[in-house]
C-alpha cells in the first residue's frame, strides 16, 4: 500500500538520523561526499549549458557540501569560483550559483555580511541551487526573519525539511529534489500528505443507502450570501455524500430552491430537527456576521454531537468550546489570527506555530488554508498538504473545501485525516481544471469525482 505521508525533517530530527549512521561522526565525511556529489550532479543535469559556476560557502557542514560540489564541477571542466563567506567577495558573472552559506541549523536573522551575500545571490540574475535548504530559511519551521535566498532548485539530503514545505520557506525553495545519502528512514513529527490519503475515504458500497453513504447538514446562506452554502452543498455531493440538507434563513429558501436541485432545504429554526438525520455538520458558509451568529454557532456546537466543520462566518467571534463530537476549524490566515489574538501578517510569517497554537486553544483539529495547507490536532504533529495550485486563490473555494471536509466526516473518517484528505482532494481537483486562468470555485466541484475515482 502506498505511504499516506512522507517525513518532513526538522534540524534536530536530521541530526538524530545522521547520528544513527554507522561509525558516525567519524564517517561524516562519507555523507558529505555523497551530498556534494548529489548537488554537482543536479547542477550538470539541470543546467547542461552552464560554463561558469559560483559556490558561496559558509564555514559549517553545509559549506563543506558546497565545496565538494564545487570541486567535482571543476573536475568536469566548468569554471568554478568559490566565495568564502568569512571573506566575502565578488560573485563574478556565473551561469549558476550554488548556495551553501547556511544549512539546516540556521535560525534567526543573517548577520549583515551574510545578508549582503544572500542579496547578491538573489540579484545576480543566475539560477540558484540551494544545498539542503535555501540560506536564511529556518529548516524546522519555514520561517524567514531577514534576507533569504530565492532558489530555483533545492537539493535536500535524505528527506524534505519542514522549511521546504511550510511557507514562507517553501516560496524560497523552488523545485525540490531529495538526494539519498545513505541514511535510514526515521519517524518525524510533521509529515507531508500524499495522494494515497484519499484511499482512506470510503466509497458507496452495494449495501449503502443515501444516508449511510454520508449525510451532511450545511448551515448558513443568509440573504446575499447564498452562493456560499450552495457551493458547500454541491461540493459535499460531489465528494460522494449521499444526502445533503441545507438550513438557511427563510428569506433565502426561494433562492436555494431554484439553485440547488438535489439538496433538501429547511428553515434555520428547524436546524436541530434536520440534524437528527445528519452524519456531519458544516457550519458557517454564508451564515453572516450578525450578533446572533456566535450564539447560534455555540448552541449548535455544544448541543449536537455530530462531527462538525466550522468555516467562514462560523469562525467569527468564536471562543473555545466544549463538545463531544469531532470538530474541524478551517480558517484562512486572517481568521486564524483572530482566533489566537494575532494579525494575519504574523500568522503568515509563523504558520506552523500559529496552527499548533489554535489547535491547542480550541482542543480540536485546525486546518490553516494556504499553498501549504496545514492540519494540526492537539498533541500531534502537523500534516502538510501541498497540492493546491495558485488558481485556488479565488472566491468560494473555501466553501468548496468545507463541503468536502463535511462529506468525509459524514463517511466516518477521523477528523484529522478527513481534513487532510479533503485538502488533498480539493487541491488535486483544482489542479485538474483545464483552464487555470479564470478558475472559479464551481470548476473545482466539477473535478472532485474524477479525483476520487482516480484514487481507487
Amino acid at each position: 500500500m502506498p505511504e499516506l505521508f512522507e517525513p518532513l525533517y526538522s534540524a534536530d530530527e536530521m541530526r538524530a538520523a545522521e547520528a544513527l549512521y554507522p561509525g558516525y561522526p567519524g564517517t561524516a565525511p562519507e555523507l558529505m561526499e555523497r551530498a556534494g556529489a548529489a548537488v554537482a550532479e543536479q547542477v550538470v543535469l539541470r543546467y547542461p549549458d552552464a560554463r561558469r559556476v559560483t559556490a558561496v560557502c559558509g564555514g559549517g557542514a553545509n559549506g563543506g557540501d558546497g565545496r565538494i560540489a564545487a570541486s567535482l564541477l571543476a573536475g568536469r571542466g566548468l569554471d568554478v569560483t568559490v566565495v568564502d563567506a568569512s571573506e566575502g567577495g565578488y560573485l563574478g558573472d556565473p551561469d549558476v550559483i550554488v548556495d551553501a552559506l547556511f544549512g539546516t541549523g540556521f535560525r534567526g536573522e543573517p548577520r549583515p555580511e551574510a545578508a549582503a551575500l544572500v542579496e547578491a545571490m538573489n540579484a545576480a540574475g543566475a539560477p540558484v541551487v540551494a544545498v539542503d535548504i535555501p540560506s536564511g530559511v529556518n529548516a524546522s519551521t519555514g520561517e524567514v526573519v531577514g534576507a533569504a535566498v530565492r532558489a530555483a532548485l533545492t537539493v535536500t539530503f535524505h528527506g524534505r525539511k519542514v522549511g521546504l514545505a511550510v511557507a514562507p520557506g517553501r516560496f524560497h525553495a523552488g523545485e525540490v529534489v531529495v538526494a539519498d545519502i545513505g541514511l535510514e528512514p526515521a519517524e518525524t513529527r510533521h509529515r507531508l500528505v500524499t495522494r494515497a490519503v484519499l484511499g482512506l475515504v470510503p466509497r458507496r458500497g452495494a449495501a449503502d443507502n443515501k444516508y449511510t453513504a454520508g449525510s451532511v447538514l450545511v448551515v448558513g446562506g443568509s440573504p446575499g450570501l447564498t452562493g456560499a452554502i450552495c457551493l458547500a452543498a454541491e461540493a459535499a455531493f460531489r465528494a460522494d455524500a449521499g444526502y445533503v440538507t441545507v438550513a438557511a434563513p427563510p428569506a433565502s429558501l426561494p433562492v436555494l430552491e431554484a439553485r440547488l436541485l438535489e439538496a433538501v432545504k429547511r428553515p434555520l429554526d428547524e436546524v436541530e430537527e434536520a440534524a437528527a438525520r445528519a452524519g456531519a455538520l458544516a457550519l458557517g458558509p454564508g451564515l453572516g456576521r450578525g450578533p446572533e451568529t456566535p450564539v447560534l454557532v455555540r448552541r449548535l456546537l455544544t448541543g449536537l454531537r455530530l462531527p462538525a466543520v466550522v468555516d467562514a462566518d462560523g469562525l467569527f467571534g468564536l471562543e473555545p468550546f466544549q463538545r463531544e463530537g469531532p470538530t474541524v476549524l478551517t480558517p484562512h490566515a486572517g481568521e486564524l489570527g483572530r482566533l489566537i489574538g494575532e494579525d494575519s501578517a504574523w500568522v503568515g510569517a509563523h504558520r506552523l506555530e500559529a496552527v499548533e497554537r489554535a489547535a491547542a486553544r480550541f482542543g480540536c483539529v485546525v486546518l490553516l488554508k494556504g499553498a501549504d495547507t496545514l492540519v494540526a490536532a492537539p498533541g500531534d504533529g502537523v500534516l502538510v498538504c501541498a497540492f493546491g495550485p495558485p488558481s485556488l486563490a479565488t472566491a468560494g473555494t473555501g466553501d468548496v473545501l468545507t463541503g468536502v471536509v463535511a462529506a468525509f466526516l459524514a463517511k466516518g473518517v477521523e477528523a484529522r485525516l478527513a481534513a487532510a484528505a479533503a485538502a488533498a482532494a480539493h487541491g488535486l481537483a483544482a489542479a485538474a481544471v483545464p483552464e487555470q486562468a479564470g478558475l472559479i470555485a464551481s470548476d473545482v466541484i466539477r473535478e472532485l469525482p474524477r479525483v476520487l475515482d482516480a484514487s481507487l
